[in-house]
């Protein structure tokens, strides 16, 4: 190891420590306390070579080999914010991200995984989720992670290895799972879509848990068998980039032209607004947000049974109830 190699190391070290502080004085990890352990020691920007940061002009590129040594610094402290970091554009359009630390100990707490469990990861991004994963149930084929795009795959891979992680990568269409590598007993998605994919459920285990993004929220359902599962919504927005190579979830435009200004300040109105869109006319759905003493997003939940899958207010069975895709 250079001279710069382990500067870097030693800087990493200090940085990730205080991103670790950070998220822990949230409370995230109060229900899992190993996975504060699991921050502290997977290195971030290991599977961050380069990124980009958004600017009035587009994006600002920060990379680690850059000659610069206030560039190079300026690279490895965004690496280590709470933040998340676009890391793939094409055409101007986002196509891969690194997502915020916090949202992914959030998400990864509510996967509850336990010792010896298999798991699923849609979105293979840079790696370093599937990382996390691995580092907290070991290098024995238990991680899977897919990705559509080849090249993403690959550089997944080549970061995992840098990093000393070999979870199995896998080049497809995270929508169809990988079957050839259930069951599963977690599965967990770091890309939005419009609706739960029914082949989730077919290769998760009963009792098994499926944490997933839906309409700028994050969904935590459990399954009963293979053609059922229920859950709700976790507190707190999620903005995470749609999986390619399938229709963009809520791409449709939606008027708010006669709602009161407030609404469009209302985060979680807008978030019921993606739930239900193309369904309720705007203003019947802001109408029955007040009425129902505008709930957050713990009161909503998600069923999927058969062929039929539904989001809900307060219960299952209505009186509010709203089919998805």
């Amino acid at each position: 190891m250079g001279a710069y190699d382990t500067e870097i190391t030693a800087l990493a070290a200090a940085r990730r420590a205080a991103l670790v502080r950070e998220i822990d004085a949230e409370g995230v990890w109060d229900a899992d306390p190993v996975w504060r352990e699991v921050f502290a020691e997977v290195p971030r920007h290991l599977f961050v070579p380069y990124y980009y940061v958004g600017t009035r002009g587009g994006y600002e590129r920060r990379w680690r080999e850059s000659p610069h040594p206030e560039a190079r610094e300026r690279w490895l402290r965004g690496a280590y914010t709470d933040t998340p970091l676009a890391t793939r554009l094409r055409d101007g359009e986002l196509l891969s991200s690194s997502s915020q630390p916090s949202l992914m100990a959030r998400m990864l707490v509510a996967l509850g995984v336990e010792e010896g469990d298999r798991v699923l990861e849609v979105g293979a991004g840079t790696g370093y989720n599937a990382a996390l994963l691995a580092h907290r149930l070991g290098d024995d084929g238990l991680v899977t992670t897919i990705d559509l795009e080849p090249e993403i795959t690959e550089s997944a891979r080549q970061h995992l290895a840098a990093a000393g992680y070999h979870p199995t990568v896998v080049t497809g269409d995270g929508a169809r799972g990988v079957p050839e590598r259930a069951p599963f007993d977690r599965i967990i998605a770091t890309c939005a879509l419009p609706t739960v994919p029914r082949a989730w459920l077919a290769q998760c285990r009963p009792g098994g848990r499926i944490v997933t993004p839906l309409a700028t929220g994050l969904l935590a359902l459990t399954v009963r068998d293979t053609g059922h599962a229920e859950g709700r919504f976790l507190p707190g927005p999620a903005y995470f980039v749609p999986l390619r190579g399938r229709p963009r979830p809520y791409s449709r435009a939606v008027s708010l032209g006669g709602l009161p200004s407030r609404a469009r300040e209302q985060e979680p109105f807008r978030f019921l607004l993606g739930l239900t869109r193309g369904i309720p006319d705007p203003r019947e759905a802001y109408a029955l947000w007040e009425r129902e003493g505008m709930p957050d997003r713990e009161r909503y939940g998600v069923t999927v049974s058969g062929e039929q899958a539904w989001a809900w207010l307060d219960a299952p069975e209505g009186p509010y109830a709203w089919p998805l895709p």
